[in-house]
């Protein structure tokens, strides 16, 4: 009986294989269809999400390249307290920043270096390109003139590099590249940034030679120097979590700013604004490296224009048709008053001295390049030459001055007739006589008075020197002035 069931089973499922649509067929059974299947949606990996929000927001992407430790601190938190207490001023900062955070992301990211680096402006001058510290840093990363002149940051009288955002943004990353393979350590090349790495040197040695720890929060530095890091990393936590302190960052896209158009021709400022169709404002946002009312070829120098407003310029350049030009630079083979050079250049004095800075009193010496605007005698543009190696040097002016003769026994001296109540020095006595003693003598030591002396004897560097280690202000913020082996 199970024979025939086994057999029956069989014979049925030759039949079956053997059978499509009720035909009967020799052909080989085909392949049973699988059901079709609906495609899987993947969903995007975590990689691909920060991608995404990185095409989008750049603050995201500076997130991303943190990578200064931050430690929790007391310093720290009253720094952040402190930008807590004043949200208008924070808020103007960072709209300000959005118009080079781009580029400088971009430059540090390709160098390898933390993104923490990109907000360093911040800090050093609120992101104001102008600004000018009373130690004569300036910039945008505060650099010092002798500084700048070593990153090669062109300064003359036609334009100061240290203003330039591309050039002055290089050369920071290049002296923090450098004090960074010096220490080893971010926050001591932010430190030698800040401080001079003559001083941080001298702290590290100093710390080793006590058994001491050598790193940022170890050393023995001045009171701005050990806030400049506690300030920076607390414009990173307002980034990195606007939101934990109650902030929201504007809206800034990955995408560039500005966009770079080199100089050709000699093109007066006016005339750019004028064909890109910006502010004045905007300009110098972007350019404020320039001193004068004209960009000289020469330089091989480069404007630097939002990026709508690129393209408009170079069509309205293309289809100018007028003088873009007018002003033109004078060398002068002798030295003369502002008045005399204006006289035979054909030229307002008063004007001459606005555009070349020149203060009232002054005469300017042989060889100087000074500006003037063009006229039927001067019409040419400015030769190479004189556009590379601008000079401008002054002396002062000689006024005679009234004198009258002051005498004492044999001994007689001239004096300005103006100086009341003045008294020669007695040659015999060694002795002077002022007005304020009327007539009673004080020991003079060194040729000068008790309290010249006194003076002379107590000073020390003063504030808003390259040697001064004390507070340098610029024009919305105050940061450490730099030693003289930095900036």
């Amino acid at each position: 009986m199970l024979k025939v069931i086994f057999v029956g089973v069989i014979l049925s499922l030759f039949i079956s294989g053997c059978a499509t649509n009720n035909t009967w067929t020799n052909e080989p059974a085909q392949p049973a269809q699988k059901p079709a299947q609906k495609p899987v949606q993947m969903m995007p990996s975590v990689k691909e999400k920060n991608e995404t929000k990185v095409e989008d927001d750049l603050w995201e992407r500076i997130r991303l390249g943190f990578e200064i430790s931050d430690p929790n601190l007391a310093i720290i938190d009253r720094h952040v307290n402190q930008l807590k207490a004043n949200p208008a001023y924070v808020d103007r900062l960072l709209v300000r920043s959005s118009a080079y955070l781009f580029y400088i992301i971009e430059e540090v990211e390709a160098r390898d270096m933390p993104s923490e680096l990109a907000l360093l402006p911040f800090v050093e001058s609120a992101f104001i390109p102008t600004a000018v510290s009373p130690a004569k840093a300036a910039g945008m990363w505060q650099f010092m003139p002798a500084t700048g002149k070593y990153f090669k940051l062109d300064q003359n009288i036609f334009r100061d590099e240290r203003g330039d955002i591309i050039k002055s943004t290089r050369a920071a990353l290049d002296y923090l590249q450098k004090l960074y393979d010096m220490f080893g350590d971010w926050q001591l090349a932010l430190a030698a940034y800040n401080w001079g790495e003559g001083s941080v040197g001298r702290a590290i040695a100093k710390n080793k030679a006590a058994n001491l720890q050598t790193d940022y929060w170890s050393l023995s530095m001045p009171n701005e120097t050990r806030n400049y890091v506690p300030k920076l990393l607390a414009y990173k936590r307002i980034i990195e979590d606007p939101q934990k302190y109650g902030f929201k960052l504007p809206k800034v896209t990955n995408h560039p700013y500005f966009v770079s158009i080199p100089i050709e021709q000699d093109i007066d400022v006016d005339k750019v604004i004028e064909l890109s169709g910006i502010t004045r404002n905007q300009f110098l946002a972007l350019n404020p490296s320039y001193n004068g009312p004209v960009i000289l070829k020469g330089f091989n120098q480069e404007i630097l224009l939002p990026y709508g407003k690129a393209e408009i310029f170079k069509m309205n350049l293309n289809d100018n048709r007028t003088r873009l030009t007018s002003w033109t630079v004078v060398k002068l083979d002798r030295t003369e008053t502002v008045e005399n050079a204006a006289s035979r250049l054909q030229a307002d004095p008063d004007q001459i001295r606005e555009i070349n800075k020149i203060p009232k009193g002054m005469k300017i010496r042989a060889g100087s390049t000074i500006l003037i605007p063009k006229n039927e005698t001067h019409m040419t543009n400015v030769p190479l030459e004189i556009a590379q190696n601008p000079v401008l040097s002054l002396e002062r002016e000689f006024a005679p001055v009234p004198v009258v003769m002051k005498c004492k026994g044999k001994k007689c001296i001239a004096v300005p007739s103006n100086l009341a109540n003045y008294n020669p020095r007695d040659p015999n006595s060694g002795k002077v006589t002022t007005a304020s003693n009327q007539g009673k003598s004080t020991p003079a030591k060194n040729g000068t008075s008790n309290n010249n002396s006194k003076s002379s004897k107590s000073t020390t560097p003063s504030k808003g020197t390259a040697n001064s280690n004390s507070n340098k202000n610029t024009q919305s913020k105050s940061t450490a002035t730099k030693n003289s082996d930095k900036k």
